[in-house]
């Protein structure tokens, strides 16, 4: 059969795919994109030509080996699911088993130093009383020179305050002064050049 013979398909399809094609030179396409549209869309439902000996797909034993195949990938799975189960539960149960020993263990080492640790205890709250006293005893001088540099600091800012102000108050005072007098001079020039003329 050569390439591009329709004799296998039945009328029906020739019908379908005429039918298509004159729509798609409605739509606006050339005659060959129509024609090759039209018959790849009746391939694409009816799988090629209907006739007997056509040589078209079969459909039926694809579908039974698709499911076989299918049947066998669950099977597989469902097993393989199994296995895993079974390998972390023994992995569960090897953990429990190590976790439990462990914990005997360090309850035992727990209990042997623990006569050292209350010593070791003892031994440090007695350090950290000394410290703390120490401590104390540093704040409170540090505490004192502060005060005590505060209250000259106080001093020395109250005097300098005075002196900022006895200052001011003598320059305001000089100043009004001179004001004074500069007024007087300019009255006694007006006063002596109106009585010239």
């Amino acid at each position: 059969m050569p390439r591009g013979d329709k004799s296998a398909y039945t009328e029906k399809q020739q019908r379908q795919a005429e039918h298509i094609e004159e729509s798609e030179r409605d739509q606006g396409r050339s005659e060959e994109a129509a024609e090759r549209i039209a018959w790849a869309t009746v391939n694409k439902q009816d799988g090629g030509g209907k006739r007997s000996g056509s040589g078209r797909k079969k459909t039926a034993k694809k579908s039974a080996r698709k499911a076989t195949k299918k049947a066998a990938r669950k099977s597989a799975a469902k097993k393989g699911a199994r296995k895993s189960t079974a390998k972390k539960a023994t992995k569960k149960a090897a953990k429990k088993a190590t976790k439990k020993a462990a914990k005997k263990a360090t309850k035992k080492a727990a209990k042997k130093t623990g006569a050292r640790k209350t010593a070791k205890k003892t031994a440090k709250k007695a350090a950290k009383k000394t410290g703390a006293r120490k401590a104390t005893q540093k704040t409170a001088s540090k505490a004192t020179k502060k005060s005590t540099g505060r209250k000259t600091a106080s001093k020395a800012t109250k005097k300098a305050a005075k002196k900022t102000a006895k200052k001011s108050g003598r320059t305001s005072a000089s100043r009004s002064a001179a004001a004074k007098k500069a007024a007087r001079t300019r009255a006694r020039k007006r006063s002596g050049n109106g009585a010239s003329p």
